[in-house]
Order: C-alpha cells, then structure tokens, then sequence
C-alpha cells in the first residue's frame, strides 16, 4: 500500500471508532407488561366487603352523634329549675310545651314519659304518650286527654289511671318532674291506655336516642 492510502485508510479506521464510542446508549426497553391500577397506587381495591363495613360504621357513627346531640327543652323552664304553677294541679293543669332537636336518621317515632321519682309512695307516673310522628320535633301546651290525637299519638295511662297529662301536685316539699322522650325504630303496636311499664316493654329493643329534661315544684 502506497503511504497517502495507508494514511487515508487510518483516518477512516479512527473515525468509525469515534463514532461508534459517541454514539447514544440505545433505550431501555420497556417493561413487558404495564403497571395493574392497583400496583400503581401502591395498594390492593377494598373488597365488597370491606366496603360494605366502612359503610356500616360511618353510618352507625352518625346513627352515635345523632343520639348524642339529642336533646329535650321546654320554652316554660330550664333544666332544672321550677315548672310554672300553670302547668300544675294549683294551676290549669295543662301540659307544658315541648321542642327537641333532630332525632337519629332512623326514627319512626317518638314516647314520651313524665314521672316523680320524689312521690312518697314511688315514682308516681304523669303522662304517658306515644307514637308521636317522627316528623314532630314540638309538643304544644295544652295537650287534650283524648285517646288519639290528630296526629296519630295515642294517650297511655298515668298514675291515675286516666289518660293524658297530670300536672306536679306533691303533698308538701320540692318533688323533680322527669320529662323522658325516646327516638324510636318502630311505630308502635300498642293499644292506648297502656301503662308506662307497658311501654317501656314495648320500646325495650326500638330505642335509638334518648333525651331528658327535668323541672322542680314546690308546694
């Protein structure tokens, strides 16, 4: 070989094997199969049920906070302090107004009982009163002793033995009056006249909230 080829030929020779050793790394290959939706968010899809439980305890935790927010007031008198002698028997011996807020999700209806824990011979029962609607969140003053009101609650038997409401009427002394409403699942089978033992039998396993208000009188 003459020696201008021979120079030629070495520049070509170191040539290729510049570009050879500059040329780009060729790319990655992909991966042979593509990411599953549940390793690209780092975790498995809940099961049914799995779901159907987060469900149930989301909903028995507002079914809890409704029950605990439920409450009883009375726009006559304050927790605690004394009934108007208007709503006793040295009054008109009227039932007092009532107002309550809003009940657990599940409610069909309400009872309401009214006793004396401080009567000398036991707690002496005063009003007994149930399937008030579970749209109903007062109770008017003056309720009628009727058997059914317009509304559909039924009158149950008091300490007397007579239907509808009997105001405080203690023998001497301060007596407390416990007005006890109940959330209830279920409108009640229950005939009207029933006692409050009755009732308390009949709601035993429908309660979902209760709320409590209690006044004083003094005679």
């Amino acid at each position: 070989m003459k020696p201008r080829q021979a120079l030629v030929f070495s520049m070509l020779v170191v040539g290729a094997v510049s570009s050879a050793c500059s040329a780009p790394d060729p790319a990655p290959q992909e991966s042979a199969q593509a990411a599953t939706p549940e390793e690209a968010v780092g975790a498995p899809a809940a099961t049914d049920d799995e779901v159907q439980e987060a469900e149930t305890s989301a909903f028995e935790a507002e079914e809890a906070e409704g029950a605990m927010e439920f409450r009883l007031t009375s726009s006559v008198f304050a927790e605690g302090q004394p009934i108007p002698a208007r709503f006793s028997c040295d009054g008109e011996d009227i039932s007092p107004p009532l107002a309550w807020t809003e009940p657990p999700t599940r409610t069909q209806s309400f009872a309401l009982i009214l006793d004396d824990p401080d009567a000398p011979a036991g707690t002496w029962v005063h009003w007994v009163l149930f399937n008030i609607p579970a749209e109903a969140r007062t109770l008017a003053e003056a309720i009628s002793p009727d058997p059914t009101q317009a509304d559909g609650s039924v009158h149950g038997s008091n300490g007397w033995r007579a239907l509808g409401y009997g105001g405080p009427c203690p023998p001497g002394g301060t007596h407390r009056y416990f007005f006890k409403l109940y959330a209830l699942d279920a409108v009640l089978e229950l005939g009207g006249g029933a006692n409050k033992a009755q009732l308390l039998a009949a709601i035993e396993t429908h309660i979902l909230a209760q709320a409590e208000l209690m006044g004083t009188y003094a005679r």
